[in-house]
């Protein structure tokens, strides 16, 4: 199932010119941001938790003729996996239970390289702040806005496009 969040997402990247950069999505699911980022060549690694997860990226991108997607099962909760260091993580819906707000957390600032940024579509669940709290403490600045009515797949869908960027190593 694609999530309206996902949806969002992949709208909102779609404006982008994110050729040359290293892009993570976490919490993937079926993927349709990695699929569309992929199939424009953009540099993407995807991740989730779910054991199919990559099952369901590696038909897609089969069905759209695309090159597989890089992808890693890997928990929040685990610190000592390294992708490496990405420019930008991207990820929709991801905050729907308060321990995940640290774990996500966590698990971005490991993966971010100095100067990055984090691009997140919430479908309004009130967990956002806090997150955005604790990537402020690590330097970033953040933007939080409503989607473009043209954006939206779902009308009812009332959540955030929240932007994270971080232009200067903290000292």
């Amino acid at each position: 199932m694609v999530w309206p969040s996902s949806a969002v997402l992949a709208d909102h990247l779609f404006s982008m010119d994110l050729q040359g950069l290293r892009v993570l999505e976490v919490g993937c699911g079926v993927g349709l941001p990695s699929l569309l980022l992929n199939h424009i060549g953009v540099d993407i690694t995807a991740t989730d938790y779910h054991p199919e997860a990559q099952g369901y990226l590696n038909i897609n991108s089969e069905l759209n003729n695309d090159d597989k997607i890089t992808f890693m099962r890997s928990p929040w909760s685990d610190l000592t996996n390294t992708e490496g260091l990405f420019d930008i993580i991207i990820g929709s819906d991801l905050l729907y239970e308060d321990e995940h707000i640290t774990q996500l957390s966590d698990y971005m600032l490991l993966h971010l390289k100095p100067v990055s940024k984090v691009i997140l579509v919430d479908p309004g669940r009130g967990r956002y702040t806090k997150f955005i709290k604790i990537m402020r403490e690590h330097g970033f600045t953040s933007c939080i806005k409503k989607p473009l009515q043209e954006q939206l797949r779902d009308p009812s869908f009332h959540g955030y496009i929240i932007t994270l960027k971080r232009t200067k190593p903290k000292a």
